[in-house]
């Protein structure tokens, strides 16, 4: 089969981007992803090795045979910047998740890059935490910003729900950007703003809304996805919530979450942030979500002392 040539333009490839995922939406593409242990056990098994269908390429990010696509498939993924040859069969440069009936382009498995975009339990939790803070908000929101937006999910979500607001998607990895920008065409969503930025240093004005769900671990390579710094992974959740908290508008609010270290029975994040609001006029609502997650860790420093890893949700307002 003739290999056509790569798109010439990162906008030509970003709207190639975008059209393969409408052909996926169109073909009835559903995939659930999981964590990066579950997902390396399933594709261990036994009859795994190999995709055959949609959800292996796109999903599970399995070789394939040039047979399991299409000539249409293949010129797509081409276009789209986003096939790989791998000995003599091919790979997807990209995963496709689903969620709330949308389809977010990411990082392939495994997420083994410096500059790989994260897409898993973690976004289902945090997307779920953002519609039901929405779904009780008596006030409006006009600005909003998605602090270290990944795909773009939290952005996205909060366009979606409140399409009259300015929405702004900030990370400082262009690739992230890239992805909210195809993911937000893919959902329809007018006004997200994806833009590269550290913090909240490179966006103007200040907000209603800010959300976040940031690296909470501590990672060899400091891979951006993952590595949280500090001792335990908590330094960029307590940078996002201190710059936040500054470019709150009155009445606006910070809804942050994270994973935290539970170390003898004391959960530090937690005194951190007492410790910030204490005499600040904010209030605000901390809650563990999830009691135990990325138990794997805990065979590793500097979690070797943890009691476990909890999945937490601040929201944090500011008086109006």
């Amino acid at each position: 089969m003739h290999i056509p040539p790569q798109a010439g333009t990162s906008q030509e490839s970003d709207a190639a981007l975008t059209e393969l995922g409408h052909y996926l939406k169109a073909e009835g593409y559903r995939f659930t992803t999981v964590s990066p242990l579950t997902h390396s056990r399933v594709n261990a098994r036994r009859g795994n090795e190999l995709a055959t269908g949609l959800e292996g390429i796109f999903g599970w990010s399995r070789p394939f045979e040039l047979s399991a696509v299409s000539a249409d498939l293949y010129r797509r993924m081409q276009d789209a910047g986003v096939l790989a040859r791998e000995g003599g069969r091919f790979r997807s440069l990209v995963r496709a998740s689903t969620l709330g009936g949308q389809l977010f382009f990411h990082s392939a498995y495994p997420t083994a890059e410096i500059d790989a975009v994260f897409f898993g339990p973690d976004t289902y939790r945090f997307v779920n935490a953002i519609e039901q803070y929405l779904a009780g908000l008596g006030t409006p929101v006009h600005r909003a910003v998605d602090i270290g937006c990944g795909g773009g999910p939290g952005a996205i979500s909060i366009a979606s729900l409140r399409p009259s607001a300015e929405v702004y998607a900030v990370d400082i990895n262009p690739k992230a950007i890239r992805f909210t920008r195809v993911n937000s065409r893919l959902a329809g969503t007018r006004g997200v703003h994806a833009l590269p930025g550290d913090l909240l240093n490179d966006v103007e004005d200040s907000f209603d809304l800010v959300v976040a769900n940031p690296p909470y671990l501590i990672d060899a390579d400091q891979r951006t996805y993952r590595h949280g710094a500090g001792s335990l992974g908590e330094g960029l959740s307590l940078a996002i919530l201190d710059a936040a908290v500054r470019r709150l508008s009155d009445g606006g609010s910070l809804l942050l979450y994270t994973g935290v270290a539970i170390v003898n029975g004391r959960d530090a994040f937690r005194d951190a942030i007492e410790e910030r609001f204490r005499g600040s006029g904010m209030r605000w609502e901390y809650k563990e979500i999830d009691p135990d997650i990325f138990g794997e860790e805990l065979m590793h420093e500097p979690y070797t002392q943890a009691d476990r890893i909890a999945a937490v949700v601040l929201v944090a307002r500011r008086e109006g």
